[in-house]
């Protein structure tokens, strides 16, 4: 893949007529939003088909895969639209194959998702995936499960070949974190055991291959009774061959101090769970002052710490799919951001015609704008050239895989990104 950064004056057919590919093809694969008025320094993803196929009556997925000798998830990776209409047009045009693919690596991904995705999002982004995540189940301290509607979702992973994962949260019925329903668990020997038993008939009626602990602000004083947990679950899902993942907070050393942090000790918990999520993102936030969700330069010395101290091959890299908007000027605990898709970044942005700048340090796109009432804005988003960089850490650094918070909706930058370098792993 190329990426190609919009000058001023460049028009879409220009640039396809540079890159000896259609017009078409470039909306098509980037899903732009604003093909008749692009945004300076705007990023657009430049693939070269290879191999191609033309629809005719009576093919279906399958006998395509097989005339090429390609998976119909490649398929499906290379064409979006078709895994969200669920069926082939005659005369329609199929990527079976693209010339300039790298495939430097074999990766995992995980998505997560919560149970009232847009089923035709979901769709789009499951040829993509190894593992779905849903998100969450809570919890008592005496051990019942609190559930969530998630058999749909796990029968369409499945018709995917994408392997489900059950999530755990310490959560309030507002969604929110809370550290003493984690403790209140943790001391309750009795409820504690009860909770693992519950998992384990959960997963195995509805087809979990793992459970995913998410648990976030955890007291300092839970960091034993934490790991005691995670260890726990883990001696009773490895023998009937189930999967234990943790989340982990974003680390750069094992000194961090603070209730994010203090809890997760990245040595001892990466040694117990068979993978592990760091959560590389949210350095800009709602509440926060304006900068890039995962600064590369703070995404790199996370995983640089976290390959130190855990064996490499048990690590995901976070991966955000969001974007936010900053009202100037920022005052801490008055300013609010308004949490975006990075789709919608661009829109604003053609929107306002703002160029786009590009942050070197935090490989990172972001533009100013100001609304007809005079307020002046920021804009902190992804792209497909912040998510070429977020990516190539992986192979560098010898990690195992990405997840990506959240899938709830397509975002074409980051699947290019993606399926252009790695071979996106499914398993049998």
């Amino acid at each position: 893949m190329t990426i190609h950064v919009v000058q001023p004056g460049e028009t879409l057919n220009a640039i396809a007529l540079q890159y000896g590919v259609t017009a078409e093809r470039i909306i098509i694969e980037n899903e732009l939003p604003n093909p008749e008025n692009l945004v300076v320094g705007q990023s657009i993803g430049i693939r070269v088909p290879d191999v191609v196929h033309t629809v005719v009556t009576g093919d279906t997925l399958f006998s395509i895969a097989e005339t090429y000798d390609v998976s119909p998830n490649q398929i499906l990776r290379n064409n979006p639209s078709v895994a969200a209409d669920e069926f082939l047009t005659p005369g329609e045009e199929l990527v079976i194959t693209y010339a300039d693919d790298e495939e430097l690596d074999s990766i995992l991904v995980n998505g997560y998702a919560y149970p009232f995705i847009d089923r035709t999002v979901l769709r789009k982004t499951l040829p993509y995936l190894t593992f779905l995540s849903l998100f969450t189940y809570g919890f008592t301290s005496t051990g019942e499960l609190i559930p969530i509607d998630d058999e749909e979702l796990i029968g369409i992973a499945q018709e995917f070949g994408v392997k489900p994962v059950m999530m755990l949260a310490p959560m309030t019925e507002a969604g929110e974190f809370n550290s003493q329903i984690a403790h209140d668990m943790f001391v309750n020997t009795e409820g504690q055991a009860q909770l693992i038993e519950n998992i384990v008939t959960t997963m195995e009626a509805k087809g979990y291959v793992g459970l995913d602990i998410d648990f976030e602000f955890i007291l300092p004083e839970d960091k034993q009774n934490f790991l005691n947990f995670i260890t726990a679950v883990k001696n009773r899902l490895s023998p009937l061959g189930l999967l234990t993942l943790v989340a982990l907070a974003p680390k750069t050393s094992g000194e961090m101090t603070g209730l994010l942090y203090e809890a997760h000790d990245y040595p001892t918990i990466g040694a117990v769970a068979d993978y592990v999520l760091l959560m590389t993102y949210e350095w800009g936030y709602l509440y926060g002052p304006p900068m890039a969700t995962s600064p590369l330069n703070n995404v790199r010395r996370v995983l640089e710490y976290g390959v130190s101290v855990i064996d490499p091959n048990k690590i995901w890299m976070g991966i955000p799919n969001y974007a936010y908007d900053w009202p100037l000027p920022f005052v801490r605990n008055e300013t609010v951001a308004e949490a975006i898709t990075n789709q919608e970044a661009i829109v604003r942005a053609a929107q306002f015609g703002v160029t786009i700048q590009f942050d070197e340090l935090a490989q990172a796109p972001f533009y100013n704008y100001t609304t007809p009432e005079g307020v002046e804005h920021v804009v902190w988003f992804d792209d497909v050239r912040s998510m070429n960089a977020k990516f190539r850490l992986i192979p560098e650094l010898g990690i195992r895989g990405a997840g990506v918070w959240q899938i709830m909706n397509f975002f074409p930058g980051l699947w290019l990104a993606a399926d252009s370098i790695f071979t996106l792993e499914k398993l049998q």
